[in-house]
């Protein structure tokens, strides 16, 4: 009887395991910390630009996508054309999913859409919806 109260007292004295999430912290180049708009916009073109393998252009795809804003066109572009540049269609493809589950309405994503055409013309990305919608 001993024993089991024993355990039960190192059971219940024992704290409960966390997982803590490692915090990854980026200088900034402002005064406040904050980054700009436009700085996230040119940083991001920049690093899809130089992305030269499949895990470096879905990683920077992860970090952008986690900000609570939707990326400009012009990152999508460099993102597609890095995508389409290491030969990952399915990729571009899913960018595409990513837009449309961060803007706020069916209209933000059709303005996404529309500006995004002649890229997509040029590097021969179907979406879901067109190819549904064709038949």
């Amino acid at each position: 009887m001993m024993r089991t109260q024993v355990l039960a007292t190192l059971l219940r004295a024992r704290p409960a395991a966390q997982r803590v999430a490692p915090v990854f912290t980026r200088p900034s180049s402002s005064a406040h910390g904050q980054e700009t708009f436009e700085s996230f916009n040119e940083r991001y073109v920049q690093f899809f630009k130089d992305a030269e393998d499949l895990f470096e252009v879905q990683r920077g795809l992860n970090n952008c996508f986690a900000h609570d804003l939707v990326p400009a066109p012009s990152v999508i572009e460099a993102a597609l054309r890095a995508t389409r540049r290491v030969n990952d269609y399915a990729t571009a493809v899913r960018i595409f999913e990513g837009i449309s589950e961060k803007v706020e309405n069916k209209q933000q994503y059709q303005q996404y859409l529309d500006e995004l055409k002649g890229v997509r013309d040029e590097l021969g990305i179907n979406l879901r919806e067109e190819l549904y919608s064709s038949s």
